[in-house]
């Protein structure tokens, strides 16, 4: 099942892979597969510490009185823009603490992801289970939880708009604003349910029996801090909070959201349906992007995609040297594409709309 809209293409392989997915661990220097809780808290421990220099410096240096209207703008976005990576820095460990890759020890994965996720605010556990799936899925029409495509019998009329440019910004903006918080609230995109689910309800579809007391916590950890930027905000006021974590938040979901549709979406990247699906087949049918210099803002993770979907349990400073050690074995079946993130993003919004039998 291809992504259509595109005539002439350079289609990723359509057979099963020469190898196997043991084949493929065994090229992997055994040490990438090992987590360092001192390496771990190193990058946390930096990124916390970037964070809290970007809000004292902007503290001190835009709260207070400005020259102007225009260096207070200028200056939030700029700061917005900044601390949002950096944030972003901060989610990824937390997702990795999801994947068990921050530590030999579970429970200590799940305090920090907890902690990490619940000040975004994002509901840890939930998306951890809800993320599991879309791995154990990947790719698999209509079973994939992160974006299951439509059918061109289901693309509602208007979207022969995105055609159009203005259109096609309005709709990329309203995915990198609204994107996640719809899917986190009504699974905006995700696979099918027999009734309605959601992330922050503990007797979803979404989740087994054995996972529903562990989504209890993650809605106390997003009420949690919503009740604490809402103090914040009658302390402080609601301009305050709008400056020091509404910008910084927005740009944590965009950037979220331009890594999630990049890294599984690609015209010439298929879906499988029942007869062709499998495991391994929908692994590899993730893309590895260079973000450029932001690629050191995602922990390089979009650009080691395809090995977090293979073995999601190595942390993500091992995962460049297992992408280059696994290359030889993938060979046709390993996907990249150094299009700049931007231009792609553009055009996989005008290609990439329904899916069809080829």
């Amino acid at each position: 099942m291809l992504n259509t809209h595109v005539k002439t293409v350079l289609r990723a392989p359509q057979s099963r892979p020469p190898f196997t997915f043991r084949d493929v661990k065994q090229a992997i220097p055994p040490h990438c597969f090992k987590r360092s809780v001192p390496q771990s808290f190193s990058y946390l421990l930096l990124d916390i510490a970037i964070s809290f220099s970007l809000y004292y410096i902007s503290a001190k240096c835009i709260t207070e009185p400005v020259p102007s209207q225009l260096y207070f703008l200028i200056s939030w976005i700029t700061y917005s823009l900044l601390q949002g990576c950096v944030l972003l820095r901060i989610w990824i460990i937390g997702h990795e603490c999801g994947h068990h890759a921050f530590s030999d020890y579970e429970w200590l994965d799940d305090v920090v992801g907890f902690i990490l996720h619940s000040f975004l605010p994002y509901p840890y556990f939930s998306f951890k289970y809800s993320h599991r799936h879309h791995h154990s899925k990947t790719r698999y029409l209509h079973h994939e939880e992160l974006d299951s495509p439509m059918l061109k019998s289901q693309v509602p009329s208007f979207f022969k708009h995105l055609t159009n440019p203005a259109a096609r910004l309005l709709a990329i903006s309203s995915l990198l604003v609204f994107g996640l918080p719809t899917y986190l609230l009504i699974n905006f995109r995700s696979g099918d349910h027999d009734r309605f689910a959601f992330h922050f309800n503990p007797f979803s579809q979404m989740f087994s029996r054995g996972q529903h007391a562990q989504i209890l916590p993650s809605d106390a950890g997003v009420l949690a801090m919503s009740h604490g930027l809402h103090k914040l905000a009658s302390i402080k006021g609601f301009a305050w909070i709008a400056f020091v974590y509404g910008g910084p938040y927005l740009t944590l979901n965009a950037l979220l959201m331009v890594a999630f549709i990049l890294n599984h979406t690609h015209p010439f990247v298929p879906y499988y349906d029942s007869s062709e699906w499998d495991w391994l087949r929908g692994s590899l049918a993730t893309i590895d992007r260079d973000f450029g210099i932001f690629n050191m803002v995602f922990h390089n993770a979009t650009k080691t995609h395809v090995a977090h979907h293979l073995f999601p349990g190595i942390p993500h400073y091992h995962a460049e040297e297992a992408t280059r050690a696994m290359k030889p074995i993938l060979g046709e079946h390993y996907q990249y594409d150094d299009t700049p993130f931007y231009q792609s993003l553009w055009s996989t919004i005008r290609d990439c709309v329904y899916v069809e039998e080829d």
